[in-house]
């Protein structure tokens, strides 16, 4: 079996009185697309910011790409904090080559490289231009270039897509894909579900500083069974509310989708459907990953 590349075992931290993580264990298939999961302060950041070594753990063991010793690592390793970490008085052209520096390569690599990137991110012609002078998105693809200027072998992007565009979101997405592409290991930790869905192979949801649930996502839907209606129709929001048999209903107005219960006979849930609204599309589907989320985190609710 391969190695991982980043094992977490019963880790632990604890802020004060608070503990941010309670003995929390993970592993990520090295290179794979990994969604790590969780409403705000369920301890994701906490999560990589101890196996990145930003953090002491008070309890339990990291391993980082084979290692225990994360610093042996670290120039193996990109980070995009949720928090970016530009320098807003620098030049776009030698902050890139400064961060690239820094993680080993020489003057004239880091040049080539930072000029590289500023043209893959569309901004080359901004390159002595100062950080502060560019909007937010723009400052979001300075920052992912410079999480993997270096070639890393693992890379974690906390919440990646935030400020962007649907333009700039898709042109990070492309990235990302050809990192994961070239063997890269891709840490993705974000509140966009349909980029989890769309790229991730495995999640981890956490909760509370544990993991609710963990696994591949092809096997988590098929665990949770075809249990969702999604239905196409022209009727208006709020028709389709209060259904017998349907725990949720996600009702955009010309799109709903209806997850059922654990015991709800689809056929009887359709028949209701069509005795309400005039349907163009009706089908049974897999949840979505954000179906899974939300059903996880109401259960790990539920038991506290």
């Amino acid at each position: 079996m391969a190695q991982p590349a980043l094992r977490c075992e019963r880790l632990v931290k604890t802020f004060a009185t608070m503990r941010a993580l309670d003995g929390l264990d993970l592993a990520v298939d090295a290179g794979t697309i990994f969604g790590l999961l969780g409403p705000n302060g369920s301890g994701k950041t906490t999560t990589i910011r101890t196996a990145f070594g930003i953090y002491r753990p008070d309890g339990g063991r990291v391993e980082v790409l084979g290692s225990a010793d994360v610093v042996a690592v670290r120039n193996r390793l990109g980070y995009l904090p949720e928090e970016r970490g530009l320098y807003a008085r620098m030049k776009l052209q030698e902050q890139l080559v400064f961060l690239a520096s820094i993680h080993g390569l020489n003057q004239r690599e880091s040049e080539r490289r930072a000029a590289v990137w500023l043209e893959r991110v569309g901004l080359a012609s901004r390159a002595q231009s100062l950080t502060r002078e560019l909007s937010k998105g723009n400052q979001q693809k300075v920052q992912f270039a410079a999480a993997v200027i270096h070639d890393p072998d693992l890379v974690v992007l906390d919440e990646p897509f935030s400020g962007l565009d649907p333009i700039n979101s898709r042109l990070l997405k492309e990235l990302i894909l050809e990192q994961r592409a070239k063997g890269t290991t891709v840490i993705l930790s974000t509140h966009r579900m349909e980029e989890v869905e769309a790229m991730c192979e495995s999640i981890c949801l956490v909760n509370r500083g544990r993991a609710v649930l963990s696994g591949r996502v092809k096997d988590l839907k098929a665990r949770y069974g075809r249990n969702t209606i999604t239905v196409e129709h022209d009727a208006g929001a709020g028709r389709l509310g209060g259904l017998p048999g349907v725990q949720t209903c996600d009702d955009s107005g010309r799109l709903t989708r209806l997850q059922l219960a654990a015991t709800a006979d689809p056929r009887l849930v359709m028949r209701a459907v069509l005795d309400r609204v005039g349907v163009a599309s009706m089908r049974l589907d897999e949840p979505h990953v954000e179906d899974i989320y939300m059903q996880a985190i109401g259960e790990r609710e539920a038991a506290v």
